[in-house]
């Protein structure tokens, strides 16, 4: 029996999943899974996980370190709030989503009697609120603290703005769950969303577990550490950064394609590589975009819409009205697998074409401009085309195989020459689903993590073979 060994669990919307890890080793030992009962009682499906897991592995090693993530009862929903769309509305968003949030509702400028019963129709986890640089504009955040004093939620909020106005904020919203954070944008063209980060991590870790149920399990775990897409995130920079002084794989983007969203990370500073002039809100590092409309099942509907239908008919070899079909197949039943090669054909076209938008999503773009000197070229967002890994991570790249049109498709193309797409990179395989897990050990152990994904995340032309 391993007496050196990790638990890594994901409390999912759909299953709860385990990883195993060898911690001597840095090696996967071994899986599994049960359904997600967090709506009933969570423990149910947690043991059904660990039986699956023990059925595996002959007996259940003891786990130093048993470390959780959650995405379930519908994840860490987050309504923000800022001034500008473009700037601080922009910065609170990005904030939220590098916390592994969903969210659920933007409001822009001042708050209105409607807006503040639409948050409470939202029922958001938690509400950030920014508005205004450091020293400026004070007048709409304030008024929007007075506003959310009057929700009926009992959302706890997070004040990142203005740093003038805090106090106010503070004194018109005593009596609610408030934790101020630096401000998100303290001075225009400079993003600074750690502290709101770390702010919206604690308060999930101290209230938002209990309140979905998920401590219930308590006795099974040591800890609930973040919201499953934040783990990814880490699991990414980890990959990406390395640890210890062992180095990692470098700048990188991580494409996650579920069944109602598509995630994208990207690890790179996205600075031009022709020279461009930056315009526009500046860009974080660690980057994560959520494409809504782009999943394989929940969504498919729209992945489609946004193509053409006659497109995903090309690629699917399929007639139009073959697809229509398919898709009157899909809405009847979300968890299908398919198992046809026409449905195979099908689900191929639609994970090419949802990566392919979510990843032009993700990327910047470049347009020439004329000034008084003469043309110039500014970007907007960040210039990945020196990116020279794509991890894929999500049972749909794993499964369905075609890795070449998956390289094509989150590839540079002539046919779109603004887009700051990559240009030449290598496809990754997370084949074990195993980036929330090595995110989850960063967090105690980042040198055995690292160990674990250069171990488990194998280029896609060598898969099989570590596989075996």
């Amino acid at each position: 029996m391993n007496a050196h060994a990790a638990l890594l669990i994901d409390f999912g919307s759909t299953y709860t999943k385990l990883r195993a890890v060898d911690l001597d080793e840095a090696r996967l030992i071994g899986t599994g899974q049960g359904p997600s009962t967090v709506r009933t009682d969570i423990r149910i499906g947690m043991r059904a996980a660990l039986s699956d897991l023990e059925a595996k592995l002959g007996a259940l090693p003891r786990f130093r370190y048993r470390l959780a993530s959650s995405s379930a009862a519908g994840g860490l929903r987050m309504v923000t709030i800022g001034l500008v769309r473009e700037l601080t509305v922009e910065a609170a968003r990005q904030a939220a989503l590098g916390a592994g949030a969903k969210l659920v509702g933007t409001f822009t400028n001042k708050l209105t009697r409607s807006d503040v019963e639409a948050i409470d129709a939202l029922a958001p986890d938690i509400i950030l609120l920014a508005g205004g640089t450091d020293g400026g504009n004070t007048e709409v955040v304030v008024h929007n603290a007075k506003m959310l004093a009057q929700i009926k939620t009992d959302a706890p909020i997070v004040y990142a703005g203005n740093r003038v106005a805090a106090d106010d904020a503070r004194e018109l919203l005593a009596g609610r769950s408030l934790t101020v954070a630096d401000n998100v944008m303290p001075e225009l063209g400079k993003l600074a969303s750690e502290s709101a980060r770390d702010a919206i991590r604690q308060i999930f870790i101290a209230r938002i577990v209990h309140a979905k149920g998920i401590d219930r399990a308590q006795e099974m775990f040591d800890d609930v550490l973040m919201p499953t897409p934040a783990a990814v995130m880490e699991g990414a920079r980890l990959l990406a950064d390395g640890a210890g002084g062992e180095p990692g794989l470098g700048e990188l983007l991580v494409v996650d394609p579920g069944g109602a969203t598509t995630d994208v990370h990207s690890i790179a500073s996205g600075e031009s590589s022709s020279g461009a002039i930056q315009k526009g809100m500046p860009e974080p590092r660690i980057k994560r975009t959520v494409e809504g409309d782009l999943g394989m099942r929940h969504t498919a509907a729209s992945v489609v819409e946004a193509a053409g239908v006659e497109r995903i008919a090309q690629q699917a070899n399929i007639s139009v009205a073959g697809v229509g079909a398919m898709l009157e197949r899909i809405a009847e039943n979300v968890e299908m697998i398919p198992q046809t090669p026409a449905e195979h054909a099908f689900d191929r076209a639609l994970l090419a074409t949802a990566i392919e938008i979510a990843v032009r999503r993700h990327a910047g773009t470049v347009e020439t401009v004329y000034t008084t000197m003469g043309p110039a070229t500014v970007q907007y967002g960040k210039d990945l085309t020196r990116i020279e890994f794509v991890v894929a991570t999500g049972g749909a790249p794993i499964h369905l195989g075609d890795h070449d049109a998956l390289l094509e498709a989150m590839r540079s193309a002539p046919s779109d020459p603004r887009s700051l797409r990559p240009r030449a990179p290598h496809l990754y395989l997370d084949r074990d689903y195993i980036l929330y897990a090595i995110g989850l050990l960063a967090s105690v152990d980042p040198q055995t993590a690292l160990r674990l994904a250069r171990r488990s995340i194998t280029p896609a032309d060598r898969a099989k073979e570590v596989a075996q």
